[in-house]
């Protein structure tokens, strides 16, 4: 998911563990994940073993945070977030593997993680004070239409309502959130992240919801930021990070920017919410 970003630079995925996006004006950045309400201080330890385990998976581990993850019956839970919109749980990070160099992991713009082929259940939440709109349950239908239309070995079955603790995927509204875009995480044992977030964007249309969900289930199912090498997308010039090795693109996609991805770390406010062929591309290769 993201955050759009400031006036002064533009666009936004990647993805291996938890993801999301923000905006800026006119563009959009991954999430910054800090709660604006208080609550209780969470108690992870950003710890050296903690910091490799994370570099290791070619996260960017310059701004590590321990943040209150809400959760769609808004408790909360302690995880680590990197890249502004990945989130890990402690179960999701002792699932990352260690990665050593020279392995395939190291040549592509994925997570180590992905998703055992299957039909995936995902609900659009409908409860409470983390209910999606009707306008944000459309743009979720269109996000699922995106990936559907593809015929990969991954399909998703979409509901809508508040029993979410059996389903793969829930997409839900956070409203303790500032800025706009969303969060998600990455795969671990061959199931997609679980919890999809949104927020600021009542104000935004329709495609560019549709664009930020499609950009965390993407997050979800393995894809890492497009521009994790610069975030171009959101004005700046920082590697997100790749082992110290570098990381190559999937076949057949380019190898520098490419400024129409729906996984770029930040987004726009005229976003058309669809895939570029690069991006499909990706996901069939992948998928």
């Amino acid at each position: 998911m993201r955050k759009f970003r400031l006036p002064f630079l533009l666009i936004a995925f990647l993805f291996i563990l938890n993801a999301c996006q923000k905006e800026n004006t006119p563009i959009v950045e991954e999430q910054d994940s800090a709660t604006a309400e208080k609550v209780q201080e969470p108690e992870l330890e950003i710890t050296d073993a903690v910091v490799q385990t994370l570099k290791s998976n070619f996260y960017n581990t310059s701004d590590i945070k321990v943040v209150n993850f809400m959760l769609p019956d808004g408790t909360f839970e302690a995880r680590y977030q990197v890249e502004d919109d990945i989130t890990f749980s402690v179960e999701s990070l002792e699932a990352l593997p260690e990665v050593k160099k020279g392995s395939d992991a190291e040549r592509n713009y994925h997570t180590n993680n992905l998703v055992s082929s299957r039909t995936l259940t995902i609900i659009g939440f409908t409860g409470g004070n983390n209910a999606l709109t009707s306008k944000e349950q459309t743009a979720l239908q269109y996000a699922v239409n995106n990936y559907n239309r593809l015929n990969l070995s991954i399909r998703f079955s979409l509901t809508f309502g508040t029993n979410y603790q059996n389903k793969d995927m829930v997409v839900y509204y956070n409203p303790n959130e500032s800025g706009s875009g969303g969060s998600a995480g990455f795969p671990s044992n061959g199931n997609p992240n679980k919890f999809v977030q949104i927020y600021g964007l009542d104000n935004s249309s329709v495609d560019v919801i549709e664009h930020v969900i499609t950009h965390e289930i993407g997050h979800s199912v393995g894809f890492r930021h497009t521009d994790w090498f610069s975030r171009q997308s959101c004005g700046q010039n920082v590697n997100e990070g790749a082992g110290g090795i570098g990381a190559n693109p999937i076949p057949g996609t380019p190898s520098g920017y490419d400024p129409t991805s729906i996984m770029l770390a930040c987004f726009s406010s005229n976003e058309d919410g669809e895939f570029n062929n690069n991006d499909i591309i990706a996901l069939n290769y992948l998928y």
